[in-house]
Order: structure tokens, then C-alpha cells, then sequence
């Protein structure tokens, strides 16, 4: 089983699974405590506070997006593309997760030329100097996201350079300023897409699709534009994951070396990755697989990282050395029947000229023997 900590806004849940289950365990925040920073040594004695209208569950099924079918998703783009239909059968399950928008904001200035771990590190950075105390996992304190207003502290930018953020740390600072000081309370969320809303809110109509994709999206791409730290591919990252547009396609380096292999986006006026280019990029993947098409482009994504085909190919040789070592446990069941088989012979008579041939009957008694491996 695979184990995993992690937080959402209002609490701390560790996550573990295994081939048909996911299991939870919610820790709630007291908020009559003080967040401590820095954090506390240990966790207090006290059991976690849980409240009468518990809604993990609920939680936990929109973050992970576990709503949609993704069986039928897949056929859809399979029938649509048939390089999708090749690649991705060897990657089922991947989700697109229903980020808050904030946290993915942020999350994505962080992943600037940057690595997972490097990344991971920074939101944990953040977390932990900055962000109120849920609870703890085991020993281990957790922290909740800092909000736009915290991070709009003048001190911020100095003390996240001294962290280590680099030139992300000046980004950060002054988005926080815009978000908390420029935009009225709710603004990112207003830029939701309408039919994937906050959780506990009811889905409206989104409008209708077009090749650049719906009109919500061009707008809250736009604003996203005018952040600092921001330029479109962080916009269409937290489009599809922090504002549930299912359309915005990120297209970066890597996904530009798909469309050249793939998709014939290596002649003419598309040879190099210009913004005419990565908008055209975008609108073909729109026109293949529809209003999830970021969905769909990041399913691709994963399964071209090396990464993944190499942590698949080490599954697969395991599975793989498991029905060989079946097979080798099957032949020696068999080897053990046969010795312990009784021969009977007899000659055939089928109307052919007679010749010696015999049939084997085995006693049904069966002896099994297993060898060692």
C-alpha cells in the first residue's frame, strides 16, 4: 500500500490505497490554538477536534475528481485520435485534480524551470512559514496554504529569496499583492468555470464551445495573464486544474515535441514555438478531444515523461516474472501428476491399419509437489 500526507484548506488527510479501495484519515484543525512558527517539536495530546457534519468523503471525491467515468472518457478520445488510443491504454486512471485556485496559482509560479521535488519543497516552504497548523501525521506538523494577504507582507519577498525561491519569490510577492489588494475577496473563483464549482455549489451551463474554447476560459486565461509570473502556459495550468476548464491545453517544450512527432507540427509557419504556434497547438488538441482536452493532452504528457514509461516497464517486467514464476509452479504441479500417474497402454482400434500407439491415462489421485524458485 502506498502511503501519502497531504492538506486540503480546511484539514489534513492521509491517503492510502489498494488495488480497490482508497481509504482516509481526516485530521481537523483546532483553531483555539495558535499556529505555531515555527511549528511545534511534537504533536499536542489532544485528539483531533471532528466536527458533527464531517464532509471528507465528499472532499475527497471532488479534489481527486472522481465524479466523471473515465472509461467513457477514454473511448471518446480513442475513437477521435488514434495515436490516444495507441499511447494511452497503457496508462488508465490518470485524473485531472480540482485544485483550489489559489494553491494552484501559486503552485505554478513556484514550477518556473523548475523540478517536482524542487516544487514540492517550495509549496512546503510556504506551508510551513506561513500557513496556519491543521494538525499532524504522526510526528510530522502539516500546514494549511498561506493566503494572498499573508504573502502581500513586505517581508515575504526577502525571507522566501533566503529560502531559496530565487527570482519566483519577487513573482510571488507581487501577485499576492494584486489578488489581496487589487481584487475584491472571491475574485479567482470567479473565474470558475461554472460547470466544475467549488465544492458544495451546484454546476450551471458553461456556454457553448468554440475552437479557442469557451468564452469563460478566454477571459479568465487573460486575467490570469496580468499576474506576475504568469504567461500563458501557467495560465492554462491553472485554468485545468485551479479553475476546472477542462479545455485549456498547457503546452510547454515537451508537449511541443509530442506535436511535432504526432501530431505534424514540425513544417511550415508551425516549425518553432511561438505563441501563433502554441495557440494552434491548443486548438488542435480542442478540436481531437473536445471540452476535456487538457485532460486528455496531460494523459498523453505523462505517459511520453520517461519517468512513468520507466516505472511502467518496471511494473510490467514484475508482472511479467509473476506469471513466469506461475507457469514454473504449474509445470512442477504437472511433473508431480505425471510421476504419480499410472501408465496404462493400449492399442487403438479406429478403423485405421493397426500400429502401436497409446494413450496415457493418469490415476486421479494428485500429488502436488511445488519446487523451489
Amino acid at each position: 500500500m502506498d502511503l501519502d500526507g497531504d492538506v486540503s484548506t480546511t484539514r489534513g488527510y492521509v491517503l492510502s490505497t489498494d488495488s480497490t479501495h482508497l481509504y482516509y484519515h481526516a485530521s481537523f484543525p483546532d483553531h483555539s490554538l495558535e499556529s505555531p512558527i515555527p511549528p511545534a517539536s511534537a504533536p499536542s495530546s489532544a485528539a483531533d477536534p471532528v466536527p458533527n457534519n464531517d464532509d471528507t468523503e465528499a472532499l475527497v471525491r471532488h479534489y481527486l475528481n472522481l465524479g466523471p467515468n473515465l472509461t467513457d472518457l477514454y473511448e471518446q478520445w480513442s475513437k477521435a485520435d488514434a495515436n490516444f488510443k495507441k499511447k494511452a491504454a497503457r496508462f488508465a486512471g490518470v485524473r485531472v485534480l480540482k485544485q483550489d485556485a489559489w494553491e494552484a496559482l501559486v503552485g505554478f509560479i513556484c514550477s518556473s524551470n523548475n523540478n517536482i521535488i524542487r516544487i514540492s519543497q517550495m509549496m512546503a516552504k510556504l506551508c510551513n512559514h506561513y500557513g496556519p497548523l491543521i494538525g499532524y501525521v504522526g510526528m510530522t506538523p502539516y500546514h494549511d496554504m498561506p493566503s494572498p494577504s499573508v504573502l502581500a507582507d513586505p517581508k515575504v519577498e526577502t525571507h522566501l529569496r533566503q529560502l531559496g525561491f530565487g527570482y519566483r519569490a519577487k513573482y510571488l510577492y507581487q501577485t499576492a499583492v494584486l489578488v489581496s489588494q487589487q481584487h475584491e475577496p472571491g475574485w479567482l473563483d470567479s473565474l470558475r468555470n461554472p460547470e466544475s464549482p467549488v465544492l458544495g455549489q451546484k454546476p450551471s451551463v458553461a456556454g457553448e464551445m468554440q475552437p479557442r474554447g469557451r468564452e469563460g476560459y478566454r477571459v479568465a486565461h487573460d486575467a490570469l495573464l496580468a499576474l506576475q509570473g504568469v504567461g500563458p502556459k501557467v495560465a492554462d495550468c491553472v485554468c485545468l486544474m485551479g479553475l476546472g476548464w477542462g479545455e485549456a491545453v498547457p503546452v510547454d517544450t515537451h508537449v511541443w515535441q509530442i506535436a511535432q512527432r504526432d501530431y505534424k507540427f514540425s513544417k511550415g509557419k508551425h516549425s518553432s514555438l511561438t505563441k501563433a504556434t502554441y495557440d494552434a497547438v491548443g486548438d488542435r488538441f480542442r478540436s481531437l478531444w473536445g471540452k476535456e482536452a487538457g485532460w486528455a493532452h496531460s494523459i498523453l504528457f505523462t505517459a511520453d515523461l520517461r519517468a512513468f514509461s520507466e516505472r511502467l516497464a518496471v511494473k510490467l517486467e514484475a508482472n511479467e516474472i509473476k506469471r513466469e514464476s506461475e507457469d514454473l509452479k504449474l509445470e512442477s504441479q504437472l511433473e508431480s501428476v505425471v510421476a504419480a500417474g499410472k501408465v496404462i497402454k493400449r492399442e487403438v482400434d479406429d478403423g485405421e491399419p493397426k500400429r502401436d500407439r497409446s494413450i496415457i491415462m493418469l490415476e486421479s489421485t494428485r500429488i502436488k509437489r511445488r519446487r523451489r524458485l
